[in-house]
């Protein structure tokens, strides 16, 4: 069905009328000029993000289900690495004619599931049109008590460096589909030139090489955001003195925190998390797998500091890696490799601006 027969209310109409409030902070959500919200004991948390068709995403490897969760996604992640829990969510959309309400419809239905899967309530947003692509602006809003929020600008001397998860995998899941991409377009440019239809028709059913590579693609078109991590260190009594989250690349993440912060630190590549399959395809591409670790951006982990004191804790949790420490700001932000080298750190990660 093509979007302008049913216009902008009456798609908005098919993409909200089932969703069911979930949240007592939410008093009023899809329907009027405004969501309404209360929070009377608590400090609000709103996150913003824009994604840019061309530029954030390819809609050649990504499906529109696939692309609705991960806008959703990288939104409330923003609020964990607050310390928040996320509790509402705006989703604007600029779409060009190309795109059915079908398409929209299944777009929806990932953001959908990343907001059920954190009892988030979606309140309202925007459509408009496009004539360059796809355009997706997400709000998030959360909540936390002021005593609770945690700031980049936090972490101190003697502090431990820890991350969630493992690094690089996402980055690594981009290459390979910008390499199987590549296969795929010269094949198509090689059969056009020789007026080959026959190939043509073949590569329309063209199969990319993912074998074995499945959790590469996972971490790169199905991101998730570590709220379980969160969980975690509430339970332990754990409060972070530093944190975000690991969009950009950990080298330069860790250099806003320490800038932030007004310290240095020290960072072990021993200790840096990078999942099997990762360091194979930095093999299979002549890559650093440490490099892509540090600079690949998109993983969406969580990088913290934590006082001295919480080693022990820290230690009995799964799925939290101490890589290194906070140092004074006159020792720098330093890498320490396997070898005992010293580098110091650089921030050669993603930068939309570039």
């Amino acid at each position: 069905m093509e979007i302008a027969k049913l216009g902008e209310f009456g798609l908005i109409d098919r993409l909200t009328k089932d969703i069911a409030i979930k949240n007592a902070s939410t008093v009023k959500g899809v329907g009027d000029d405004c969501a309404v919200l209360n929070y009377p004991d608590k400090q609000v948390l709103v996150t913003t993000d824009m994604l840019m068709e061309g530029v954030h995403f390819d809609l050649t490897y990504i499906d529109l289900k696939h692309l609705g969760y991960k806008s959703a996604m990288v939104n409330i992640s923003d609020i964990f690495a607050m310390n928040g829990t996320p509790r509402q969510l705006t989703v604007s959309l600029a779409i060009s004619k190309r795109f059915s309400v079908e398409d929209i419809e299944e777009f929806y239905s990932g953001l959908r599931l990343a907001c059920e899967k954190w009892n988030v309530d979606v309140v309202g947003g925007d459509t408009t049109s496009s004539y360059t692509g796809m355009a997706i602006s997400i709000t998030c809003i959360g909540e936390a008590a002021k005593e609770d929020i945690v700031y980049r600008n936090g972490a101190k001397d003697t502090d431990l460096v820890c991350v969630s998860g493992d690094l690089g995998a996402a980055y690594m899941g981009l290459q390979l589909l910008e390499r199987e991409k590549s296969v795929y377009y010269q094949q198509v440019e090689e059969a056009r030139k020789k007026n080959d239809k026959r190939a043509l028709e073949e590569l329309a059913h063209f199969q990319p090489d993912f074998v074995g590579k499945e959790y590469l693609l996972q971490r790169q078109l199905q991101t998730e955001a570590r709220g379980d991590i969160i969980q975690k260190l509430r339970e332990a009594g754990i409060r972070p003195t530093a944190m975000m989250d690991i969009s950009d690349g950990l080298s330069s993440e860790l250099m806003h925190i320490c800038k932030q912060s007004g310290v240095g630190c020290r960072i072990y590549e021993k200790n840096i998390p990078i999942d099997y399959q990762t360091a194979v395809m930095a093999e299979e591409m002549n890559m650093n797998v440490t490099t892509c670790a540090l600079n690949g951006g998109e993983d969406y982990e969580l990088l913290f500091t934590v006082p001295i004191g919480d080693h022990e804790k820290i230690e009995q949790i799964e799925g939290i890696k101490l890589i290194g420490h906070i140092t004074d700001a006159k020792f720098g932000q330093v890498l320490v490799t396997r070898d005992n080298q010293e580098f110091t750190l650089k921030a050669q990660g993603w930068n939309p601006l570039s």
